[in-house]
């Protein structure tokens, strides 16, 4: 567990700019290809960054309803960008709409269950860690629930199908960075950090090594 706040304060500075980074990144690679699923990728990413922003005002002793609220919020969002993300690499307009309209109504759902409810102060040794309502629990564990599924199938479903063994570290990636938000209500609060900081050097590793392999592959087609 996280034994200082200075620690707590270093490690989510950390884990910030690491995720900052590679929503930049993400972000450059959707700008010049213009594909849709990098645009729900970079949006998560971002959305990543911001939980972690306010992880680190939490760490400084800053805090409100307010904050704690949009931090949930803000979880469940990322989330479902990235699963989001990984549907667009469906071409089924069937599979891909049903999702949408899930995606909207769970969301609403869950904003309107974290207005209606009193949170409290779930900050514990400067880390997110304390009991939440029963709505806002259940609204967030459907959203979390449904994108984890599809992540992991679709995710399954493309490294059968390219063979690129880069893909497993982006698959371990996005899984851990997907139900790390979630981690502040077990027994050892401070895994929800660990977690974050392990899924985005995996992202890292993934898309970093990915690129570097198109363009070993590009050079030698080129070269023919």
């Amino acid at each position: 567990m996280f034994a200082t706040q200075a620690v707590v304060e270093v490690s989510t500075i950390i884990i910030f700019l690491l995720s900052a980074v590679l929503a930049v990144y993400l972000t450059r690679n959707y700008l010049r290809i213009k594909a849709r699923s990098l645009i729900f990728w970079s949006a998560g990413l971002w959305l990543f960054a911001l939980g972690v922003i306010l992880e680190i005002l939490f760490a400084f002793g800053i805090y409100s309803e307010f904050l704690i609220a949009t931090y949930l919020f803000v979880v469940a969002l990322l989330v479902n960008s990235l699963a989001l993300g990984s549907m667009e690499l469906l071409k089924s307009r069937k599979l891909k709409w049903p999702y949408y309209i899930f995606s909207i109504a769970a969301e609403t759902a869950l904003l309107y269950s974290l207005v209606v409810s009193n949170i409290g102060n779930i900050i514990s040794t400067y880390v997110v860690w304390g009991i939440l309502p029963l709505l806002v629990v259940t609204m967030s564990s459907i959203i979390t629930f449904v994108a984890a599924i599809i992540l992991v199938v679709i995710a399954v479903m493309t490294y059968l199908r390219t063979k690129n063994k880069k893909m497993l570290s982006i698959i371990a990636g996005v899984i851990i960075v997907s139900v790390a938000g979630s981690l502040y209500i077990v027994q050892f609060p401070a895994f929800l950090y660990y977690s974050e900081f392990i899924g985005i050097v995996l992202l890292w590793f993934g898309f970093f090594s990915f690129k570097s392999s198109k363009q070993k592959a590009s050079a030698n087609k080129s070269s023919r």
